[in-house]
């Protein structure tokens, strides 16, 4: 199954499909950021080539396999999305080459990306070709949703979790908290997590003075334009990931700024992005600094 791209103002929700088995939580995730967004909802699997691989068969017969697999794989999701919002502008797409580099140039025109996850292992996912979630997290040009746990829509009022440190790379991922909060009718969390150096004289009254006057400032001068999301500021003491994941057990989403250099995956994300993605317990919406 193929379509035309959807091309209204080149904006688009991307999901990326994976024919072993994208979930409807994840299709259905992304259909409704979609529709809340009002914009167009592209569904992309990549099929990689066959012949940078060994197959003692056929390569006519094996490419006929993936692609069958596929088009069952993003027949699935358009059915869960039209299912849950008939309206709504849905195309898809079969591309050629790795699912990783393709999701990537995709990200160039979306708003945002979606991907499931197959809870793969840190070896794993740094070793194998077939890792999406954490070198596309890395690399897009937009922010990267994965959705490897559901949104906890039980609590009142139901809240998103933004993970700040002071950065510039933290910037953007503030913006995005605060859109999707607003979005939402949901609170939002912000939340710096310091660790006690291990020696040293800091004064730690001190620390934690200057730690709470920068957490407060670094959402300072948003409120006229968000007028209707209630903030609260918790500065906390222990290990990012853990007290992050923490926080997660009952948010819609805990939203990241993207840190790291080098050209390594995994580093390239930074050590916390990627921590959540193993450890929160709903979806971790990691935001790249912005080009501004």
């Amino acid at each position: 199954m193929t379509s035309e791209i959807h091309r209204s103002g080149n904006r688009t929700v991307v999901l990326g499909i994976d024919a072993r088995g994208t979930g409807s939580m994840t299709a259905s995730w992304a259909a409704d950021e979609a529709a809340r967004r009002g914009l167009p909802l592209r569904l992309v699997h990549a099929v990689p080539s066959v012949y940078g691989e060994f197959h003692p068969f056929d390569h006519g017969r094996y490419r006929k396999a993936l692609v069958e697999r596929a088009e069952q794989a993003l027949d699935r999701a358009a059915a869960v999305a039209w299912d849950r919002h008939p309206a709504l502008a849905l195309t898809t797409d079969l591309a050629e080459g790795l699912p990783a580099p393709v999701l990537c140039r995709e990200s160039r025109q979306a708003a945002l990306v979606v991907l499931g996850s197959r809870r793969l292992g840190r070896a794993a996912e740094a070793m194998s070709a077939y890792s999406v979630a954490v070198p596309v997290s890395a690399q897009a040009h937009c922010p990267v949703a994965v959705v490897r746990d559901p949104e906890h829509t039980s609590q009142d009022p139901p809240y998103v979790v933004l993970g700040v440190d002071g950065s510039p790379s933290s910037e953007a991922a503030i913006d995005f908290a605060f859109d999707l909060a607003a979005e939402r009718r949901a609170a939002l969390r912000v939340l710096r997590v310091w660790h006690r150096p291990p020696v040293g004289g800091l004064d730690d009254h001190a620390t934690v003075q200057a730690l709470r006057r920068l957490l407060f400032e670094c959402t300072a001068g948003r409120h006229d334009r968000y007028p209707d999301v209630t903030v609260t500021h918790e500065l906390v003491h222990g290990h990012a990931v853990e007290e992050l994941g923490i926080a997660s057990e009952h948010a819609l989403a805990v939203v990241v700024g993207r840190r790291g250099s080098g050209g390594f995956t995994g580093m390239r994300l930074g050590s916390v992005p990627h921590g959540l993605l193993h450890r929160a317990n709903c979806p971790v919406i990691t935001v790249p600094a912005s080009r501004r």
